[in-house]
């Protein structure tokens, strides 16, 4: 039995909604006691001075991206695990465009036994996947949905955007029965044309062609239109703009049982920052003009915005190192998010710790209909231990996923976590 005390450490637990320094006991992976001060401590305990530490749930990532199988130089699930862990998130979930779809039973099957194999050298997080909805890459034809459910899956996606609304329709009819969650990507291909970055004076200047907001608004407003006729549970991926947020609270207030998540990098840079014309800032959807960062902020804040994903996008360097308008989009993200996020919206005063621990933890995990964790005797311990304080760069040699395409490569960051419990 290993028993550990963190002395003295802030807790944040967004279900009790606290916020406070105690003392927390860890026994054979179990929180057996939370106080302000233990003195009861087992013998051959592990003692941590954790002043100025900060203990929160696991974090819970919607949605990201694994190379294997099929693109293992850009990330194997080896990889993206540890790349997780190093980040402060005890579960992961994969979305199924890789390169071989996670379309069928097998496919599931053999990610699980890779995960199995991995977690035998060291704890790893949990690994959740979502079963593909369509079969093809045209998206015109589903999946065996039931299949999947039996194999195991957290709920179904594509990861790519569906056009096709009598498809999408159908889906969310024989989705009912099945009670898994399901999650779509609103993009209307045919407005959005090509475009390169978010519509607006920076695209005119930075001399990219736009993506109008209306691809996105306007896919949403459909999608909430089936889901006002058939009342399935629906998630909404990847929001970004202003308009998106407002359309998603007039159908929360009117009671559509949706729930909503934005990206990190969509809360901390806007189309300004691409006047750098750094491939890792060619996102999918593209970053917002700053009247859309301001509004998914403040959307995640008061709970319109459910959740903060990840959405972490490996690329080999040859892959992004070409012109902004050829990489293909994305970044990744598992290990700069939450120093980032802190350093930025925490510590500057626009979040409370406990705002930006709901996105990241417990709210996540809700969408997924899953048990968020808790930080209360007798719970499982599932957690974050994380140093606001403690510098580090980013450089190739100190992160754990094979890829590198970040827009903060080379930078000094501030914030690293500690250690995790999966």
């Amino acid at each position: 039995m290993t028993t550990e005390l963190l002395q003295q450490v802030r807790v944040i637990d967004p279900l009790n909604k606290t916020d406070q320094i105690s003392d927390v006991l860890i026994e054979d992976g179990y929180i057996s006691s939370v106080n302000q001060k233990i003195s009861d401590i087992p013998l051959d305990t592990s003692i941590r001075d954790c002043q100025s530490l900060i203990l929160a749930p696991g974090l819970v990532d919607l949605y990201s991206h694994c190379g294997e199988p099929g693109f293992e130089e850009r990330e194997t699930l080896s990889s993206l695990l540890k790349a997780a862990s190093e980040g402060g998130f005890t579960r992961i979930t994969l979305l199924p465009n890789t390169y071989k779809a996670i379309d069928n039973p097998a496919v599931i099957a053999q990610l699980k036994q890779l995960h199995k194999s991995n977690s035998c050298t060291s704890p790893l997080p949990i690994l959740n996947i979502w079963g593909a909805i369509t079969q093809d890459i045209k998206g015109e034809k589903m999946t065996e949905l039931a299949d999947l459910k039996t194999a195991g899956i957290v709920g179904f996606a594509d990861g790519n955007a569906l056009n096709n609304l009598a498809l999408v329709r159908r889906v969310l009819e024989y989705l009912q029965p099945l009670r898994k969650p399901v999650a779509f990507w609103c993009c209307d291909r045919n407005i959005s044309s090509g475009g390169i970055m978010r519509e607006g004076a920076d695209s005119i200047q930075w001399g990219l062609p736009g993506n109008p907001a209306t691809s996105e608004t306007s896919a949403i407003a459909a999608l909430l239109e089936l889901v006002a006729n058939t009342f399935t549970p629906t998630h909404i991926m990847r929001v970004s703009t202003a308009r998106s947020v407002e359309l998603i609270a007039d159908a929360k207030a009117k009671g559509l049982p949706i729930t909503a998540s934005t990206t990190w990098m969509h809360l901390l840079l806007d189309t300004r920052a691409i006047k750098t014309y750094n491939t890792g800032l060619n996102l999918e959807p593209p970053l917002g003009n700053p009247e859309d960062m301001m509004a998914l902020r403040q959307g995640v804040r008061i709970g319109i915005l459910d959740a903060i994903a990840i959405d972490h996008s490996p690329y080999t360097y040859e892959e992004k190192t070409v012109a902004f308008a050829q990489a293909p989009p994305g970044a990744i993200g598992l290990e700069l998010a939450l120093p980032l996020l802190w350093q930025n919206l925490v510590e500057t005063g626009e979040f409370t710790a406990l705002e930006l621990c709901r996105a990241l933890s417990t709210n996540p995990a809700e969408c997924l209909k899953q048990s968020p964790s808790r930080i209360e005797v007798g719970e499982k311990a599932e957690l974050t231990l994380f140093n606001p304080q403690e510098s580090w760069k980013v450089e190739r040699k100190n992160l754990h996923s094979l890829s590198s395409n970040t827009p903060w490569l080379g930078e000094e960051l501030r914030g690293k976590v500690v250690k995790v419990w999966c």
